[in-house]
């Protein structure tokens, strides 16, 4: 029985009954091809079934995550992502569109996976802490940053100017100031910003949201860091 093997590393198994072809991936896409007749073919006709599979859409998705490689490129602001799933979640940040509401507080979000991570400051779950200082985290990619602070590292540097950044996000928003791209407008007022953090900051002063509350006074604010500035009013008071 001619068989032949590709090294495409995946672990599962898929059959086509019907074309009576099966493929085995164990670590390798290893497959038998059988005719209508159900003898087994000769190499050139395994070549076809080769070329066939090569060209399932599942097969291209898997060498993108094994490989790393960004294909999908989004036309507001250039960034780019390993699968359609991550290109459609991004592009919601230029649309505006949030399809998953927190059921507590009405909270909206891009991803569900964003609204797992909001639903944590209702609870107060923190699952991910540092082994150095044991500072928790909400989320991993937190946690992550967060330790740079510990090593000092900062491996994403800009090409135009020498900076480095703990993150590449960090890079990329900084690259921004080069260019001169701000690819996130507000639909109210069309000021655009570098950023969709600077872009949701400023929508407050539309909606007059104040998300930051003093746990000592009430008093709310539009930006954590007016409540941080906010708060010493109340350590001065206690001196």
């Amino acid at each position: 029985m001619a068989e032949a093997a590709i090294l495409y590393g995946s672990v599962g198994v898929s059959k086509d009954d019907q074309k009576g072809r099966e493929y085995r991936l164990l670590g390798i896409y290893s497959f038998t091809c059988r005719g209508s007749s159900g003898e087994p073919q000769q190499p050139h006709d395994a070549d076809k079934t080769e070329k066939s599979l090569s060209r399932s859409e599942h097969l291209k998705k898997h060498q993108q995550r094994s490989t790393g490689k960004r294909t999908h490129r989004c036309s507001d602001c250039g960034k780019r992502f390993t699968s359609s799933a991550g290109i459609k979640i991004h592009q919601r940040i230029h649309t505006g569109e949030k399809p998953y509401s927190c059921a507590q507080c009405g909270k909206s979000f891009t991803a569900s996976s964003c609204l797992t991570k909001h639903q944590r400051t209702h609870t107060g779950e923190k699952p991910y802490s540092c082994t150095q200082c044991g500072k928790s985290f909400t989320a991993s990619s937190h946690l992550t940053v967060h330790q740079r602070t510990h090593t000092g590292e900062k491996s994403y540097s800009c090409d135009e100017c020498g900076k480095s950044f703990a993150t590449s996000s960090s890079l990329t928003i900084h690259q921004r100031t080069h260019t001169g791209d701000k690819p996130y407008s507000c639909a109210q007022c069309g000021k655009s910003f570098t950023a969709s953090s600077c872009l949701t900051k400023h929508q407050r002063t539309h909606t007059g949201d104040k998300p930051f509350s003093c746990t000592q006074c009430g008093k709310s604010f539009t930006k954590s860091s007016y409540l941080t500035i906010h708060q010493r009013t109340h350590r001065i008071e206690t001196l």
